[in-house]
């Protein structure tokens, strides 16, 4: 899909010459499809297609569930999680989930949101004095005063000026490469400051971009909290979810869980289909997951499972609240889910919002399905991850669908395959 969500990685080539078997797994759906307005038979249609890539050796494996009006419908699993050691794809596997963690991260700041801790147009640099005197990249390379200061808001929506380095090849671009922003040997604290000594890519508020805006929101978490983003994470959203296989590294005694990542091609973060041959991108055993992390990039730094994911997702689409626990009100669910792009410029390349798509704070979110050409539901929101997962909640529809596989790069086809077979499998339409 067209909203790429990518969060640059170490990756260690290896040769991976092994075919893949196909294992195929369904677990029990706690009610039938039918009494939730889906059907059984066409949800087989997803099995269908993770069976079919698998087989084409387009992925090694991947786990799909779908959830409807509270109830879990369909939860599958299909081919590997190492394909070297022929081991197959549980459905308590841990994958890296990258820039999936960008909802939990924006969700942490709207929860001191709505303590008073901040507004959502006040400057990063009323919290984060390092950018104070950040200036902008500006025509024959003149660095220029912003016509307005950075937001919290538009961190919240990549329309801040920050950019990632790695999609582009702009002046701006160089520089973030040159700096290794996000080497994981850096703590948040040190990462903004050389950050902001960097120049941003265009006036705030002007454009969207795709970018490190939301590692800041991370560091400004911390400040706000007084609490490294680690544990403001546990304490304040994966222990009251009972997201227990959720965080930054993966411990020693989680590790046999932990998949293979794998990558087609050269290029770990080109856009579009992967193509070429595949190899081993990071394992387990040599993950830098595996040991305790220092970088908590609130952007891109998170394992997960589907069921821990699925209780995340399940608490926004529910307004805030799960099993009684509420996180955030109803209203605060609404405002982060509505469009907050409307006068930004859009890029043309690289990673895009596609056609009838808006981005809201933390979310990409469905403004007009004909523009958008994918069957769905207007005021879905959703987001990915770089190695190919990816979510989305359809309100209307009280509708969650998670894709969990580990391929890089980021595979928009399949993910595409993926919603439509979700949504075919509707027989009883909330809307008509």
């Amino acid at each position: 899909m067209q909203r790429i969500v990518k969060q640059i990685c170490s990756v260690v080539l290896l040769s991976a010459c092994c075919a893949v078997t196909s294992v195929y797994a369904q677990r029990p759906a706690t009610d039938k499809p039918e009494a939730v307005g889906m059907s059984s038979e066409r949800l087989q249609r997803i099995n269908q297609l993770i069976e079919r890539k698998v087989k084409e050796e387009k992925i090694a494996g991947a786990l799909t569930l779908v959830a409807r009006r509270g109830k879990l419908v369909h939860l599958a699993t299909a081919g590997q999680s190492d394909i070297e050691a022929n081991k197959p794809l549980k459905s308590d596997a841990i994958f890296r989930i990258y820039s999936m963690t960008k909802p939990i991260t924006t969700v942490a700041a709207m929860l001191l949101y709505e303590e008073g801790k901040f507004h959502l147009d006040d400057p990063v640099a009323m919290y984060l004095p390092e950018f104070k005197d950040v200036q902008v990249y500006g025509e024959g390379g003149v660095l220029v005063k912003p016509k307005s200061q950075m937001t919290i808001r538009q961190l919240m929506s990549h329309t801040s000026g920050l950019t990632y380095g790695f999609f582009g090849n702009t002046p701006v671009d160089q520089q973030y490469r040159a700096a290794n922003l996000l080497g994981s040997e850096s703590t948040l604290a040190e990462f903004t400051p050389k950050l902001a000594k960097l120049p941003l890519l265009f006036h705030p508020g002007e454009q969207w971009n795709y970018g490190v805006s939301t590692d800041v929101l991370g560091r400004l978490v911390e400040v706000w909290s007084g609490l490294t983003l680690d544990e403001f994470f546990r304490q304040r959203i994966f222990k009251p979810l009972g997201m227990n296989d959720t965080g930054f590294d993966v411990p020693a005694a989680k590790l046999e869980r932990f998949t293979t990542n794998y990558q087609w091609g050269m290029n770990p973060l080109a856009v579009g289909e992967a193509t070429g041959k595949r190899t081993v991108g990071d394992h387990p055993s040599k993950s830098r997951y595996a040991k305790p992390a220092k970088f908590f990039s609130g952007g891109g730094g998170l394992v997960s499972t589907a069921q821990d994911y699925l209780r995340f997702c399940q608490m926004l689409l529910n307004g805030g609240v799960l099993d009684g626990v509420r996180l955030l009100s109803p209203k605060t669910v609404q405002l982060m889910t509505r469009e907050h792009t409307k006068h930004a410029r859009l890029p043309q390349s690289g990673v895009t919002l596609g056609r009838g798509a808006a981005f809201g704070l933390g979310f990409q979110v469905i403004t007009d399905t004909a523009e958008n050409q994918r069957i769905g539901s207007v005021g879905t929101f959703d987001w990915s991850g770089a190695a190919s997962t990816s979510f989305f909640i359809d309100p209307q529809e009280q509708l969650i669908a998670i894709f969990m596989t580990q391929k890089m790069p980021f595979d928009t086809r399949l993910m595409t395959e993926f919603r439509t077979a979700v949504y075919q499998a509707i027989v009883e339409s909330q809307h008509r």
